[in-house]
């Protein structure tokens, strides 16, 4: 599984963000490995309903419905459609307490990937939690070019999975190669969580293509 996040990068302004989407679900149908474009909430809908695949949100916010202008409602974009979302991604981080407090009022089937940056986080506040995925991202790897989770911190990846042994894991931050990922799952990890590598590359569709291959060794 492949968490493709295009966060709100200029390369998926306008149609672009329809254009990378297509590359996503080219790439999906000719490997057979699952990737889902995570997109801004501009996005989400239309690229769901011309595409007619799985869309998440790069996040949603604690408020599920009310008198709150500018909040994006869980409840509302699994009405609309829409997969999932990350919560708690470095670059939009919450406090436990919200995360939790969310949790427990969560639309059933609105899909969730927790993200964490410490196994500390995982061994205090959220060891505990149940979502349908955990993401590992170091917040210093993250956009890196030259080093990755998955050559940095290997030991690491494999503390998450073992302590989220019901929870699918994913590791993301400077993951890009072929080799980070073929690393990351012989660890065991379930997928990877990957952002500027694709969507800044010259060459979105031959890079995730590459990526997607180690899925299928």
């Amino acid at each position: 599984m492949i968490l493709v996040n295009f966060k709100i990068y200029e390369q998926t302004f306008g149609n672009k963000a329809l254009e990378l989407a297509k590359i996503c679900k080219r790439v999906m149908e000719k490997t057979k490995v699952k990737i889902i474009p995570v997109v801004s909430a501009l996005d989400a809908v239309r690229i769901r309903e011309k595409l007619e695949m799985e869309v998440w949100l790069q996040n949603v916010d604690e408020i599920f419905e009310g008198a709150k202008s500018g909040s994006i409602s869980p409840l509302q974009a699994k009405d609309l459609g829409i997969g999932g979302t990350l919560l708690n991604h470095s670059e939009c981080r919450l406090k436990p307490g919200t995360i939790k407090k969310m949790l427990k009022l969560w639309p059933r089937g609105f899909k969730i990937s927790l993200c964490l940056g410490t196994l500390g986080q995982a061994e205090n506040w959220a060891k505990d939690l149940r979502p349908d995925f955990i993401a590992y991202e170091p917040k210093y790897l993250i956009s890196s070019k030259d080093k990755s989770v998955a050559t940095e911190k290997p030991e690491v990846i494999e503390k998450f999975v073992e302590k989220f042994s019901e929870v699918p894991v994913l590791v993301g931050a400077g993951i890009h190669s072929p080799k980070d990922v073929e690393v990351s799952l012989k660890l065991g990890a379930k997928g990877i969580l990957i952002s500027s590598y694709i969507v800044k590359n010259s060459d979105p569709e031959k890079a995730l293509e590459g990526l997607a291959k180690v899925f299928k060794k």
